[in-house]
């Protein structure tokens, strides 16, 4: 499995390591590795990242401010991880710049980003295609608020562009949710209300390597010791002293695997190209039903998240798993040529 698996991931040339500048531009690039206080072990997760790639032997500039990419930048290539930066839709702006100046980065295009991190515009997308969406409605701030019209024991209330559970809130009544829209809104959110359904959360892992076409990593499912739990904003950056890592596992079931692959196939074919994603989707174990919630085309790529864990269960180490995810992107965008890509041994 490993052996295949590697012949799969891409590798940059020595020649263009050398060559080849590279900025990461994200918050805490310049950082030393320790937990912030707001942002958690994101701050680990940027720092680790610059060391990764530094260690696969690229030539890396840290930024940490669009201020470093107003201009065109002294890079051949930028990684732009410079997302919730204070503002609505933060994450688009450094693809923006980044293409009006003709300056080649990871990820995806503007309009794929703005379509992804969308969450309503997402579910639209999926329902269109037939992957099975969980009822929901859209409340955009300035239009009327209506009352969701599907029946739902509990509603989930969160952020239309919400990014690890932040905002996200769960209801037993309407009346409850709609004193959250409210305060979302006020904080000047769009907001998604869907039907809470039994879980276990999936992700499918889609990522570039050697060749021109998608690459789904085995799927991996979050299993909490409590069942059904979901995981706060705080728990996921690690502000709540004394927790553990995300209970990920394997999906062990082939049918639920082979199920949700199908799944994010039929919807990457509706984004690709782009470097590298994750699909999520919700799992009910007694009814065996699966529904797709949302995507992530530039999630965290940290050594303790679910695309290097998924990896890592066929013998791809973190090192590598990036290397061939910011290379599939360099030949991609003609920075290298993909004839010149080096597989791994």
């Amino acid at each position: 499995m490993s052996g295949f698996a590697d012949r799969r991931c891409a590798r940059i040339s020595p020649a263009d390591k050398a060559r080849l500048r590279v900025m990461l531009l994200a918050k805490h690039a310049c950082g030393r590795g320790l937990p912030d206080a707001v942002d958690g072990n994101h701050a680990i997760y940027h720092h680790e990242l610059r060391t990764t790639l530094e260690q696969i032997g690229l030539n890396v500039t840290p930024a940490n401010c669009f201020e470093a990419i107003a201009d065109r930048p002294e890079a051949d290539f930028v990684f732009p991880l410079l997302n919730r930066a204070g503002f609505q839709n933060s994450e688009m702006l450094a693809p923006l710049l980044l293409t009006r100046r003709n300056v080649p980065f990871l990820g995806a295009s503007p309009i794929l980003r703005g379509l992804a991190d969308d969450k309503h515009l997402s579910k639209v997308a999926a329902q269109r295609l037939g992957v099975p969406t969980a009822p929901w409605i859209s409340l955009r701030r300035g239009a009327p608020i209506l009352e969701p019209r599907f029946p739902a024991e509990r509603l989930v209330i969160k952020p239309n562009a919400s990014s690890a559970s932040w905002g996200v809130h769960i209801v037993e009544s309407w009346a409850e949710g709609r004193r959250h829209v409210d305060e979302l809104q006020t904080q000047g959110h769009d907001v998604i209300v869907e039907k809470w359904l039994p879980l276990l959360d999936i992700a499918a892992p889609v990522i570039g390597g050697a060749g021109p076409e998608p690459w789904i990593l085995p799927p991996m499912a979050h299993q909490p010791e409590t069942p059904g739990e979901m995981r706060s904003y705080e728990e996921k950056r690690a502000l709540v002293p004394g927790l553990a890592s995300d209970p990920l596992r394997p999906v062990e079931d082939a049918d639920v695997a082979a199920r949700v692959e199908a799944y994010a196939m039929t919807l990457v074919a509706e984004l690709w190209p782009f470097d590298y994603g994750r699909f999520e989707f919700r799992f009910d174990p007694a009814s065996g039903e699966i529904s797709f919630m949302e995507v992530n085309l530039s999630c965290n790529l940290w050594s303790r998240k679910s695309i290097s864990r998924a990896a890592a269960t066929l013998g791809i180490d973190h090192a590598m798993l990036v290397e061939s995810i910011v290379a599939h992107s360099m030949a991609r965008q003609g920075v290298i040529s993909r004839a010149a890509l080096e597989l791994a041994a």
